[in-house]
């Protein structure tokens, strides 16, 4: 019972994300921190020391990748918080499957968003510069400049790899069975 009370949280939480992420720009941390710090504390209470190591290291592994695209700058701050305290929410492996779908998710919806607005080839190209850049000789390296880079608002996305890995988590209830 107490998972399926962790994951709805989950899924409350990243759906309040996407819908201020989608109007603001903005994951909050009146929304992201607490699950991160009560978390581990419910999960201890309930499962023990083995519950709480579950959530703290669902914490840290799914908050790592998301943090150091943070640090290049390719993800703000917002994002991974949410990331973190999915894990803290559900455990290191359904958290890892949520990141993954998330991503997954945000590429789909990025390529289309782009190709809607006619960027699709323009990033690209702008991407297989940036790839390529650290591999090619200083004389034939060129800068991509800020105002050709693009900006993804991920919190639908993590709303929606959230929903997925925790749908195949729990097939009955979107069975009816």
């Amino acid at each position: 019972m107490a998972v399926y009370i962790a994951h709805s949280c989950a899924l409350l939480i990243t759906a309040i994300a996407a819908v201020t992420d989608w109007r603001t720009g903005h994951i909050p941390n009146w929304l992201t921190l607490p699950p991160i710090v009560i978390a581990p504390i419910v999960w201890l209470i309930l499962y023990g020391i083995a519950g709480a190591a579950e959530s703290v290291l669902g914490i840290l592994i799914c908050g790592l990748v998301p943090y150091m695209l943070f640090r290049k700058g390719a993800m703000a701050g917002g994002d991974v918080k949410l990331f973190a305290a999915l894990g803290g929410l559900t455990g290191i492996f359904v958290g890892i499957e949520a990141q993954f779908f998330s991503f997954l998710a945000a590429a789909v919806l990025s390529l289309g968003a782009l190709a809607w607005r006619g960027l699709l080839f323009k990033t690209l190209a702008n991407a297989a510069r940036i790839a390529l850049n650290p591999l090619l000789p200083e004389k034939h390296r060129r800068e991509v400049s800020p105002e050709n880079l693009n900006e993804f608002r991920l919190g639908a996305s993590i709303f929606a790899g959230t929903l997925i890995a925790l749908a195949l988590h729990h097939p009955t209830l979107w069975m009816g069975v």
